[in-house]
């Protein structure tokens, strides 16, 4: 398996760059139905000199008994609490997650992004291969980044040896029913920069098991690659053939047996085989077209050349391996990082927000924001109050809604205020956001400030089991347990 090609262009030296580069950290993980680890540190790559700008995480096999799946859809689910906790301390927000049964995908960013991310969209489709309806498909996150428009597609596919073609047709049919309320990018293929991932199950075929095995313990990963079902399905399929995958240069991450990294030593004895996979995919190049027409496709041809020409957008895979140090399921984690570098089609928010005066629960607090460009605004806007470090856009201490939903595009300055009885009586180290509910997201952040702790409650002596949960929240303390 050679590298491609359009990796090899990728350059970040300064006099050849198409503008800013970020940093994705990519994990596919079937789980088997487990709990969550301890810890994740070095899933994320936690202790890493180079953090990363976006998580992307896609899981499979997450339990969904009966009782544990409501209680999910009331609340998050236990995988999706330890990403959330783990990562809010080091300042990255949930953007978005969707979940289908056994498929999760979550999407995190840098506080930084968060007003730059924008078309956030979620879908899913259930493949009823086999009577397995609902548990093998695809679930979807899509969004504009930095105006990018971008996809991520967490898929389980059928399983077993035998089944490669069924496995194609199963992404084919993803492919072909996932639809977006978006004009730019209705399809997935429409999408810049695709990201197709998961437990695909692709298997390795006619090397037998003594041969598999001795490949992997001398680590001549090479000489598994061409009965390699996707690697052989890509040679006949077009559709494969647009997603581009690094060398698989570790070693097969199924199936082991749990709590060991030795392979499967059951009755069945399965072949080992890389069956949970990273791949992408670059809007190509197309020409533009010969002839001119009225449909208004031809004219989002055109215009989709004309900006793909004038922001451009490249990848390079930067790694792309196994960890081998988790051993709750009978899978490994595989992680991908990419480089993405690109030039932004928009610097400045939406909306510019501060805190007016001094924040404490002794007095209602005032709110300056200004509408910086056009938007759709609307009367269900609302600015929320949240603790630096908060998880998600539902993480917020308060909120108020925003005084009027024709507001003026000349830079007018509008007031907004918060009840003092909603501002945490200890105080803390807060942000404030503006979230479009046309837009569905965070479209303005406040540069953090402080909230000061209530001089009424230290002179009545407030003793600490009296504090709200809202103050416990701006106080740091546990909520995950």
């Amino acid at each position: 398996m050679e590298r491609n090609e359009k990796q090899s262009d990728f350059t970040l030296q300064k006099g050849n760059s198409v503008g800013d580069s970020f940093r994705l950290h990519m994990v596919t993980w079937n789980v088997a139905t487990a709990d969550p680890p301890d810890d994740v540190t070095s899933l994320l790559h936690l202790n890493s000199p180079k953090s990363p700008d976006l998580y992307v995480i896609g899981l499979q096999e997450v339990y969904s008994g009966p009782l544990r799946f409501v209680s999910d859809i009331v609340f998050e689910d236990r995988w999706s609490l330890l990403f959330m906790s783990t990562l809010a301390s080091r300042k990255y927000v949930k953007v978005s997650s969707i979940r289908m049964q056994g498929l999760l995908l979550l999407f995190f960013s840098k506080l930084e992004h968060i007003p730059f991310i924008r078309d956030i969209q979620t879908t899913y489709t259930r493949t009823g291969v086999f009577g397995y309806w609902g548990n093998k498909g695809g679930v979807s996150i899509r969004l504009s980044f930095y105006g990018h428009m971008l996809c991520f597609l967490n898929c389980h596919l059928a399983a077993h040896m035998n089944y490669a073609t069924e496995r194609v047709d199963e992404f084919e049919y993803i492919m072909d029913t996932q639809t977006f309320e978006c004009a730019k990018a209705p399809r997935i293929l429409d999408h810049r920069l695709v990201f197709w991932f998961g437990d695909l199950n692709f298997r390795i075929q006619d090397h037998g098991m003594h041969f598999v095995r001795t490949c992997i313990d001398s680590q001549t990963y090479h000489l598994l690659w061409s009965k390699d079902q996707l690697m052989m399905m890509k040679k006949k399929e077009q559709m494969l053939q647009e997603f581009e995958e690094g060398p698989l240069d570790f070693q097969p991450t199924f199936k082991f047996d749990l709590n060991s990294d030795n392979y499967d030593s059951s009755g069945k004895k399965r072949k080992p085989a890389w069956t949970d996979r990273i791949l992408w995919r670059l809007r190509p190049k197309d020409s533009a077209p010969d002839e001119q027409h009225a449909d208004p496709a031809y004219a989002r041809k055109v215009k989709q050349l004309e900006e793909d020409e004038e922001y451009p957008l490249k990848i390079k895979q930067d790694l792309y391996t196994s960890n081998m140090e988790y051993r709750i399921s009978d899978h490994k984690p595989v992680i991908s990082i990419f480089t993405l570098e690109l030039r932004k089609m928009y610097e400045t928010p939406l909306v510019h927000l501060q805190a007016e005066g001094d924040w404490s629960a002794d007095i209602d607090a005032m709110v300056l924001y200004s509408p910086l460009q056009p938007f759709p605004s609307s009367t269900w806007d609302w600015i929320g109050l949240y603790k630096v470090g908060f998880t998600s856009v539902w993480d917020y201490i308060t909120y108020t809604w925003v005084t009027d939903s024709k507001v003026a595009f000349n830079e007018e300055v509008i007031q907004a205020y918060v009840n003092k009885e909603e501002i945490p009586v200890q105080g803390g180290e807060c942000v404030l956001c503006y979230y479009s509910s046309t837009l569905q997201c965070i479209i303005g952040i406040s540069e953090p400030f402080k909230v000061h702790e209530s001089k009424v409650a230290i002179e009545e002596g407030l003793l600490p089991e009296k504090i709200n949960r809202l103050d416990k929240t701006v106080a740091g303390e546990d909520l995950w347990n």
